[in-house]
């Protein structure tokens, strides 16, 4: 066995089921070695970002890890923005680098792709990653190897892993398999009877979800701890999607003054606000207007778990939950019924222009016909649109708000799963990233691709509207269609808008654009509050 071999085989038995990358002149010997070896199939896209995306998207839907294998320097490098993006939203992602062999860094020249040092490119990787390791020496490699594929799993965080191009046929040993962390159950029964006795004595209580709980695997177990405790059910921002399908009492995602004013009162007016693998950020919480208190939250995520009166930081997410699902007792059984969100549906099929709000229409009716679909939103107004969108599951980058996300993901998410998605893609984003689709072809991908078309940057527009550096002009998606191997129809009407989408779902096999074209200055409502909030928070928002 070679390190190639010890180290595809360690990625397989970690959780990962593909490769994505793209060939460069150091990684080239590890990508010979996986493509001969043929332990996990290799994807090949058109630039690193998407690579990354890709990987990450696969991870975030189909579990286990992502993995994106890139050649050294200018293609690592290349692949900051997604590393970044994946380290913030918590998403286990395996970095690959290709790097200069030994014989090569002690030859006194300067290497083609160096920055500053041979050494840079690991400095930055140090930033967005929680571990690195560096394959020089076959004897130690298996362990740093299995060390590093444990801290991907057991952060749920991307870690670095570089490869000298000499190193990849070199002799090595299997990569062994390293226990979970151990959790202290002295630790964390003291915590359960706390958070279990805060639950009996709430009158109103509910619980918000967020990504952790899909991160570390334990929608089952959340699922089953809310039919038990019968409260309604919320998510954040970041966590819509998660929960979709579960039988539990689902108001929707909580956006403070933004949202359903219906789930921000359970939220705001609930005596205990339990929130299980919630991350603070401002995309979850800056329209909340100071309506959450402190004093009626439990925050429990996979660092520890925080109490009005207390911390535990020794306690995981998973382990909480399973102690509460123990411990709990019976409900009341004056437990109030929590009241469904109402679907946005029926699309009428006249001769209006298309507003975003019909987007989230057009696809909740077919959702409704045809079941569900998984959705995949690039950042923008398209992703306000999705939080209108109905028992789907969905991937979107809200937190870290990266733009270029929707297409490769759609892509990253259709090869791990063989399911195919709906993407929603504003047309800044697929400027970026869109090109991809080109690759459909030779793999059988057919996501249904709706990109929303206002020949600008919309969301920008919505905090500074006469700025002209927001203005994209028209460059007509749907005609390029077919020579990326799809087909594309542009529409400008509610009627045109409900007869592409028919067609798009009922056609498979490539890949079905539909170009939405957008009034100046149409936007959801629900962008139209969040800049609301946002504006009153600060005076010069960043989106």
């Amino acid at each position: 066995m070679n390190l190639s071999y010890s180290l595809l085989t360690a990625l397989r038995a970690a959780g990962a089921r593909e490769l994505f990358g793209l060939p460069g002149d150091f990684i080239l010997p590890f990508l010979m070695q996986a493509e001969e070896s043929g332990i996990l199939p290799l994807y090949t896209l058109s630039h690193e970002p998407s690579i990354g995306f890709a990987a990450d998207a696969a991870a975030r839907f189909g579990g286990g890890i992502g993995v994106a294998v890139v050649t050294y320097g200018a293609g690592a490098l290349n692949l900051v923005n997604a590393v970044a993006a994946a380290y913030a939203e918590k998403v286990p992602l395996v970095v690959i680098s290709g790097a200069p062999g030994a014989h090569e860094r002690n030859g006194g020249l300067l290497l083609h792709h160096q920055v500053r040092t041979l050494d840079s490119q690991l400095t930055v990787f140090a930033e967005i990653t929680c571990a690195q390791a560096v394959l020089n020496d076959a004897a130690t490699a298996p362990d740093q190897i299995a060390r590093a594929l444990r801290r991907c799993v057991a952060e749920s965080r991307p870690v670095y892993i570089e490869l000298p191009r000499d190193m990849a046929d070199v002799p090595c040993a299997g990569v062994p398999l390293l226990p979970a962390p151990p959790v202290n159950p002295d630790a964390v029964a003291p915590c359960v009877a706390d958070v279990a006795a805060r639950l009996e004595a709430a009158r109103r209580p509910v619980l918000m979800v967020g990504i952790e709980v899909r991160r570390f695997g334990i929608e089952e177990q959340v699922a089953a701890l809310a039919r038990h405790l019968r409260v309604p059910v919320v998510t954040t921002v970041m966590g819509r999607g998660v929960l979709t399908g579960h039988d539990v009492p689902l108001l929707g995602p909580y956006l403070g003054s933004a949202g359903d004013p219906a789930v921000a009162d359970a939220v705001e007016e609930s005596d205990l606000l339990l929130m299980l693998g919630v991350l603070h950020s401002d995309t979850n919480f800056a329209v909340a207007d100071g309506k959450l208190d402190a004093e009626r939250i439990v925050l429990a995520v996979d660092q520890g778990v925080v109490t009005p009166l207390r911390g535990y930081p020794d306690v995981p997410l998973r382990a909480l939950v399973d102690g509460l699902l123990a411990q709990v007792p019976a409900p009341r059984r004056d437990a109030p019924a929590a009241t469904f969100r109402r679907a946005v549906r029926e699309l009428h099929p006249d001769g209006a222009p298309i507003w975003p709000l019909d987007v989230a229409r057009g696809i909740n009716d077919i959702l409704a016909r045809v079941g569900p679909m998984p959705i995949v939103s690039d950042m923008g107004d398209c992703f306000f649109t999705a939080l209108d969108i109905e028992d789907a599951p969905l991937l979107a980058p809200g937190y870290y708000a990266t733009m270029g996300y929707g297409v490769p993901a759609a892509l990253g998410l259709q090869a791990r799963s063989g399911q195919r998605p709906i993407v929603l893609v504003g047309d800044g984003a697929f400027q970026m990233t869109g090109w991809e689709l080109g690759h459909c072809r030779r793999r059988g991908w057919d996501p249904i691709v709706i990109l929303f078309n206002n020949a600008g940057w919309g969301m920008l527009r919505s905090f500074e509207p006469d700025a002209c550096f927001n203005e994209l002009g028209d460059w007509h998606f749907a005609a390029l269609a077919e020579g990326l191997g799809g087909h594309g129809v542009r529409v400008g009407t509610r009627a045109e808008l409900a007869a592409a989408l028919e067609q798009a779902v009922a056609t498979r096999g490539r890949f079905q654009m539909i170009e939405v074209m957008l009034p100046m200055g149409a936007q959801s409502d629900t962008l139209a509050r969040f800049v609301m909030g946002a504006r009153r928070r600060t005076a010069r928002p960043i989106c």
